[in-house]
């Protein structure tokens, strides 16, 4: 990969425009976009801006061409049998919670039980507290392994009888685990469990088979694939998303409105209630070409070995603590903390020197409490980062401790 080649796309490195110079270490929350994807997104605002499905004119059926092409690649990235299985969302939270809300609450009863894991993403945890509460299942985790690995066999003797889903993160946005998304679906299976992959995390950085996997949900996000803010996609087995009742009712999902009933259109309409981001689809179709012409698997390689490269540059520093499962398969993220500094303090500091990383719970406080922090400092990198940039994130890493005088 030619990585200055890369970087002259991405105008968040104009440091006269943006105002200061950025080392952006943040990727996980948000990616920033290629000048390839801004440019799609403004082309169609500018000449092809309609509504569509609902006009006869051209610009209606012009935006409608955009819309269901980017469907059709987006279906062909992701290795789905069937374009009606494509379904967009705000983000993948909104995917999550139509799944718990349309499939969940009308399959559940008393004494069933969902599975997720600590690792989970508010967004794949508090729909199924909610579920579990209406429903009257249980909500049951599995744990971590010493090194902060996911417990395969905790998560194993978990899943029974009494599991009807099994709802998990492909890739964790803490810990930066790249968990075995095909051996949780197959468990899941021989239980008679459905299997729900949050993919937010993952589909950023490796390419992902629907099919191969058998997972019968997947979820991600468009801005954390380089994509605009505002769309995400769910996936669904047709079999199973013909049987789900709508989660938003309204314009555009509906075959025949009366006084008193209504019916619905087929999918994957049923599932798109009013006006669509269409401009935000555009974009991300753009962005997953753009990601395809580099190469997602060199994507993941350059990503996964320049993390570990940091990795390397400060886990020695003094009073560190680092959840990284270091002998697992990893991604693109470190959450670290100092025993002797608060992680918003290591954010501030950090900031000071044009280096930006994240401090927080992550939206996932419980993960955070099993790990006995209230919060980690957390450095996201992308195939946009250096290694330079990497060594001075190190360098000021250690800095911090000198400028909080320790």
């Amino acid at each position: 990969m030619d990585i200055e080649k890369i970087r002259a796309d991405f105008p968040y490195l104009d440091s006269k425009n943006v105002g200061k110079e950025v080392i952006y270490l943040d990727t996980a929350a948000t990616s920033q976009k290629p000048k390839q994807v801004i440019e799609a997104v403004d082309r169609y605002y500018k000449y092809q801006n309609a509504n569509p499905h609902r006009g006869a004119h051209y610009l209606s059926y012009v935006a409608t061409e955009a819309y269901e092409n980017s469907r059709d690649y987006i279906k062909e990235y992701i290795g789905a049998n069937h374009r009606e299985e494509v379904i967009f969302t705000r983000n993948a939270t909104e995917a999550l919670n139509l799944i718990a809300y349309s499939y969940a609450l009308d399959n559940l009863k008393a004494g069933d039980e969902i599975l997720i894991t600590i690792l989970e993403h508010h967004a794949n945890l508090v729909p199924w507290q909610i579920v579990a509460k209406k429903t009257g299942a249980k909500l049951v985790y599995a744990y971590l392994n010493d090194d902060y690995s996911l417990d395969y066999d905790d998560l194993k003797t978990k899943i029974n009888e009494k599991t009807k889903i099994v709802s998990f993160t492909g890739a964790s946005n803490v810990t930066s685990e790249i968990i075995d998304v095909k051996k949780i679906v197959n468990r899941a299976h021989e239980a008679g469990a459905i299997a729900i992959v949050d993919g937010a995390q993952l589909i950023p950085h490796l390419k992902t088979d629907v099919a191969d996997l058998d997972c019968d949900f997947l979820v991600f996000s468009g801005h954390k694939l380089l994509a605009p803010m505002g769309i995400g996609v769910l996936y669904g087995k047709k079999e199973i998303l013909e049987k789900m009742q709508p989660f938003n009712t309204g314009g555009d999902m509906i075959e025949y409105v009366y006084e008193q009933d209504v019916t619905f259109a087929e999918l994957p309409y049923k599932f798109e209630a009013g006006t669509q981001n269409v401009g935000g689809v555009i974009g991300l179709a753009e962005a997953i070409k753009y990601m395809e012409n580099i190469g997602v698997e060199e994507i993941y390689k350059y990503e996964s070995e320049l993390t570990r490269y940091a990795y390397d540059l400060i886990k020695d520093i003094p009073n560190i603590k680092i959840f990284y499962p270091e002998n697992g398969k990893t991604g693109a993220v470190l959450s670290f903390t100092f025993e002797d500094i608060h992680p918003h303090d290591i954010a501030s500091i950090l900031d000071n020197k044009g280096v930006a990383v994240r401090s927080g719970h992550h939206c996932a406080m419980p993960l955070h409490k099993y790990l006995e922090v209230s919060a980690t400092a957390r450095a996201s990198f992308a195939f946009y980062n250096t290694k330079k940039e990497a060594e001075i994130f190190a360098k000021e890493l250690l800095n911090v401790r000198k400028v909080m005088g320790l």
